[in-house]
C-alpha cells in the first residue's frame, strides 16, 4: 500500500456500481490508506439516469467490500449544482471534512479516474490533486447496465457479467420494490420520447411564480417524472415570444388568472438554464421567468393540461423538497429564491 497520499478520491454517479467502478476503487485503495468515494447527483429525485439514491449506492459499494477495506472507505455525497465552480468547491469541502486528519495544512490527495469523454471533464477541476489515470475498466458502462436491468435492451447478457456478486444480489432484491417499476416506466417513457421527438436541442419556458411567501408548483401527471413537483412550463411555440410562452404555460397548467399586463409588471428576472445534462429527455434549454405577484392572499389554482395538480407551497418548505422536484427545478428555484438547504 502506498503512503504517499493522505487519501485517494473516486468520484462518480455509480448508477449502479459495476465492475469497472470496483476496479477503480481497488486502485484508489492501493494509493492510500483511506479512500473517499464521492457519489454524485445526490439528494435529488429518482429518474431514469439516476434511479438509485446515494444511500442505496453507498450500500451497494459497502456490500462489495470485505470488512477491512470497508473500514478504509468514507463517502461524501454531493448534489448537482449545474455549476462547475460550486460543484468542485462542494467536493473539495466534503473530501477535506472526510480526511482522518482534517487539520492537515496541505493534504496530499490522489484523484483516481478514467477519462471516458466530455462527461469526464470534471476530472480537470482539481488541479491541486494528483490525477491517477487508469485505462477503461471493461467494455461497458453504467448506461448499458441500467438498460439491461430495466429491460430496455434485448441483450442476452446477465447482470452478473457486469457487477460484483454482492451488487447483483442487492439489485435482485431492489427489483421487488415499487421504485423498480416506476424507474422501468421512466426508461420506457424516455425511449418513446426520443423516438418521437429526437434529442433536440429544444427551447422551453418555466415560470417561477411567488406570492405571499409561497411558490406555485404543479404535480406531473405522466412519466417522465410522474407525481414529482415541477415548475409550470413547456415548449416554446413557433411564433411566440419567450415571456408570452411562459405566461401561456402558466395559465394552461395552473388556471392562474393573471392578465398579460399583470404578468409583465410582476416579472422580476429571467435566466437561462442550459446545462447539457439538465434533462434526461435530450438537449433542452429553458428560459425561467420569475414572476413575483404583489398579492396578500393566494389566488385559486387547479392542475390542468399536463399537470395533475397545482399547489402553493410555503417558501420555508422548499429546502426539504429537493428529492420531490423534477429534473433541475430545485436548482432553478434556489437560483432565484435562495432557498438552498
Amino acid at each position: 500500500m502506498s503512503t504517499s497520499f493522505d487519501a485517494a478520491v473516486l468520484i462518480g454517479r455509480f448508477q449502479p456500481f459495476h465492475n469497472g467502478h470496483a476496479a477503480l476503487l481497488r486502485a484508489a485503495l492501493a494509493q492510500a490508506g483511506r479512500a473517499i468515494v464521492v457519489p454524485g447527483s445526490a439528494f435529488r429525485a429518482r429518474n431514469a439516469r439516476n434511479p438509485f439514491t446515494w444511500e442505496e449506492r453507498t450500500a451497494m459499494i459497502r456490500a462489495s467490500l470485505d470488512e477491512a477495506d470497508a473500514r478504509r472507505v468514507a463517502f461524501v455525497p454531493v448534489r448537482d449544482y449545474y455549476d462547475d465552480r460550486r460543484w468542485a468547491a462542494a467536493v473539495k469541502a466534503g473530501v477535506r471534512a472526510a480526511l482522518e486528519k482534517p487539520d492537515i495544512d496541505a493534504p496530499r490527495i490522489a484523484l483516481v479516474g478514467f477519462h471516458k469523454d466530455a462527461s469526464s471533464d470534471y476530472l480537470s477541476l482539481f488541479p491541486d490533486w494528483s490525477f491517477v489515470a487508469l485505462d477503461r475498466q471493461g467494455a461497458f458502462d453504467a448506461t448499458e447496465v441500467r438498460q439491461l436491468y430495466f429491460g430496455a435492451t434485448s441483450a442476452q447478457a446477465s447482470l452478473q457479467d457486469f457487477v460484483p456478486p454482492a451488487v447483483a444480489r442487492y439489485l435482485k432484491s431492489w427489483a421487488a420494490l415499487p421504485a423498480f417499476a416506476a424507474m422501468r416506466d421512466e426508461h420506457q417513457a424516455i425511449a418513446a420520447y426520443k423516438k418521437k421527438w429526437g434529442t433536440g436541442p429544444f427551447v422551453t419556458l418555466d415560470a417561477v411564480v411567488t406570492a405571499a411567501e409561497h411558490l406555485l408548483l404543479v404535480r406531473r401527471g405522466s412519466a417522465p417524472g410522474k407525481d414529482l413537483w415541477a415548475l409550470p412550463g413547456g415548449f416554446l411555440e413557433g411564433r411566440e415570444r419567450l415571456r408570452d410562452g411562459a405566461v401561456r404555460e402558466l395559465k394552461e397548467e395552473t388556471g392562474l388568472d393573471v392578465s398579460d399586463a399583470a404578468g409583465l409588471a410582476a416579472l422580476r428576472e429571467v435566466a437561462v438554464f442550459d446545462h447539457p445534462d439538465r434533462s434526461q429527455r435530450g438537449r433542452i434549454i429553458t428560459h425561467a421567468h420569475w414572476f413575483d405577484l404583489p398579492l396578500a392572499t393566494l389566488p385559486a389554482v387547479a392542475g390542468a393540461d399536463d399537470a395533475a395538480e397545482a399547489r402553493w407551497f410555503p417558501l420555508a418548505a422548499l429546502p426539504a423538497m429537493e428529492a420531490e422536484l423534477f429534473e433541475d427545478h430545485f436548482s432553478i428555484i434556489t437560483r432565484f429564491l435562495n432557498t438552498a438547504p
